[in-house]
């Protein structure tokens, strides 16, 4: 039997590699266990990936340059076309590497001592460039780097669903993230808000000033313009947890949103 070209044996490390590594992790796949599911020794495996954080680096390899040469595409083009020209081509190159990117979701942090890392990091950051655009506000970037997310995290999630299904699912979630708001929910923030460190913060949504609308018509001549400690308590924790808009802990509370505001950034 004539030996395998070294080319052929490099490609079979990494096949191995690619699925003990999705059934025991990275971190207790040894190149041991390599070698001995390729009936190699420790030193040819060595000869060809002089360390095992090589072999994760060569299987995300592929990835990262399609990844790369998606941007450089797009980077020519409109602004509008750009964007989607990288939304869907994103989908596309993540189905395409459905199992190293699994990989990659639990092992990321393992790499982080080399420079693939920092390669992924100029990746996601020049995508976000290229889907916010160039005149983009704070509020464009922070749905471009959704966007992104968007388009990769479901894969890692649901791994039984097809493909095919999958993307027409993650390119719909994006479309509606990236719909123009309607007229009402960019209404600024009162004066009474203005000065506070949310004053930048998020247009409300048409559900938030229908909450706070309500509270207003709730309100009685006479009311504390202050909370009780409790109070005050429970508008922080339902504000730290993410779970309520400002509009509706003061709905919730009977106050107005001057005085939620004035609470929540108190020391």
């Amino acid at each position: 039997m004539t030996a395998d070209p070294a080319d052929d044996t490099r490609t079979r490390i990494l096949r191995a590699a690619l699925d003990l590594f999705a059934e025991h992790g990275y971190q207790r796949t040894s190149l041991r266990q390599i070698g001995e599911r390729l009936r190699l020794t420790k030193a040819a495996i060595l000869y060809h990936f002089p360390a095992k954080e090589h072999l994760l680096a060569a299987l995300v390899e592929p990835l990262m340059a399609d990844l790369e040469a998606l941007l450089d595409s797009a980077q020519t083009q409109p602004t509008e076309r750009a964007r989607w020209t990288v939304l869907e081509g994103w989908v596309d190159i993540m189905l395409a590497h459905r199992r190293p990117l699994g990989m990659l979701f639990h092992d990321i942090a393992l790499i982080g001592r080399g420079d693939t890392y920092h390669r992924l990091i100029a990746i996601a950051m020049r995508a976000n460039d290229l889907i916010a655009g160039p005149e983009a506000g704070r509020r464009e970037r922070v749905r471009a780097v959704q966007a992104v997310a968007s388009c990769s995290d479901p894969i890692v999630f649901f791994t039984d669903v097809s493909d095919e299904v999958l993307r027409a699912d993650m390119l719909d979630g994006v479309r509606r993230l990236l719909a123009p708001l309607p007229a009402d929910a960019a209404a600024p923030l009162p004066a009474d808000a203005a000065a506070g460190p949310y004053a930048d913060a998020a247009a409300r949504s048409p559900a938030d000033a229908a909450a706070g609308a309500a509270a207003s018509r709730r309100r009685r001549p006479g009311r504390p313009p202050a909370l009780g400690r409790e109070q005050v308590e429970a508008a922080r924790r339902m504000h730290a947890a993410g779970t309520h808009s400002v509009d509706a802990i003061a709905a919730a509370l009977g106050v107005s949103r001057a005085t939620v505001y004035r609470h929540l950034t108190a020391p």
